[in-house]
């Protein structure tokens, strides 16, 4: 896996062959980012990024200047990953990794983001709840944008809050503002 873009461009870092995650394909992040370049300004960005699984979002939204990443991720071997990763990649300060449920997390911080990156596992039955968990929770600042990655099986087309959604194959992100 690399990073795409931004002062760590080019980097690589390798989980190991037995993490379970479905990491976000190189292909499907590179053209998200590339929206995002376009819409949002990356420098001094608060960014909350949970199901973390490589942390692979977290590097490039500080890579690309956020100020401050938060990457939440349940499973031990995934967390000690990211920790040892944002070590190697000097970015400790600008993202810590908690050892969490992403949805715990949700349901009891107070602090606001300026983005939120969720990528549940798919089949994960409440996963489709959590972007109004998140909005109800009022995670968001005031002009602030949640990406919801899902497959293709749910809409949010008439949620009040929907913005767009992004296709590339069979990863559909879904943009919520505030």
């Amino acid at each position: 896996m690399r990073i795409i873009s931004g002062k760590l461009k080019g980097r690589r870092f390798s989980p190991p062959k037995s993490f379970k995650a479905r990491p976000t394909t190189d292909f499907a992040k590179e053209n998200l980012f590339n929206v995002l370049n376009n819409t949002i300004d990356f420098e001094g960005l608060n960014v909350l990024d949970l199901f973390g699984g490589t942390g692979s979002i977290s590097y490039e939204f500080a890579s690309r200047g956020a100020n401050k990443v938060t990457c939440v991720e349940l499973r031990y071997p995934h967390y000690k990953f990211i920790m040892q990763t944002i070590d190697e990649l000097d970015l400790k300060g600008r993202v810590s990794a908690l050892k969490g449920d992403a949805f715990k997390f949700v349901e009891k911080t107070s602090e606001k983001y300026d983005l939120i990156f969720a990528d549940p596992p798919y089949d994960m039955e409440k996963a489709i709840k959590l972007p109004q968990l998140i909005l109800d929770n009022k995670l968001l600042s005031e002009d602030g944008l949640l990406i919801f990655e899902h497959s293709g099986d749910a809409s949010f087309n008439s949620h009040p809050n929907f913005i767009e959604d992004r296709i590339n194959g069979k990863v559909v992100f879904t943009l919520f503002k505030a």
